[in-house]
């Protein structure tokens, strides 16, 4: 898959594209605003770069913004039950407030087509993921000291 654009409700280019198909440049500011989200901004300390953007169903997903920065971004994989998980669901400080997240898992929804999704929610978040149809799929729990909570949407939803 190229790295092929839309637009997001923001107004910010959208594009969606396998690893090998990123720009250097735009892959290093993806990564880059991933670690400064969760590892320095969340304080958590962990492997980043855990080897599933190079699965070959992979697919990174980011808006960029006028300056052609990277203003957000979600990954999108394949899980072998066959669901799809939406994660790494991260925005830039100064777009914050602004639907670029919304926008990047709209698409990401669409890209996963009729399937389940499941992501692993931060629970303060568990109702802003609610507006896509995820509901609660288990017991809350802990990681890297911040509370998640496991959802689900449902197939066709």
């Amino acid at each position: 898959m190229s790295a092929t654009p839309g637009t997001t409700a923001s107004g910010l280019p959208l594009y969606a594209a396998a690893l090998q198909d990123v720009p250097a440049r735009v892959l290093y500011e993806l990564l880059k605003l991933r670690v400064d989200v969760f590892v320095v901004e969340q304080e958590c300390a962990y492997p980043e770069l855990d080897g599933r953007d190079l699965e070959p169903d992979a697919v990174l997903l980011w808006a960029q913004d006028a300056a052609g920065r990277v203003a957000g971004t979600v990954r999108l994989l394949r899980e072998p039950d066959g669901t799809a998980r939406v994660g790494r669901v991260a925005t830039a400080r100064e777009a914050r407030g602004r639907g670029v997240a919304a926008d990047l898992v709209r698409r990401a929804l669409e890209l996963a087509g009729d399937v389940e999704v499941v992501l692993g929610a931060q629970a303060h978040l568990e109702h802003w993921y609610a507006r896509f149809g995820f509901v609660a799929d288990g017991p809350a729990y802990a990681e890297d000291g911040i509370p998640h909570v496991p959802m689900r949407r449902a197939r066709g939803a």
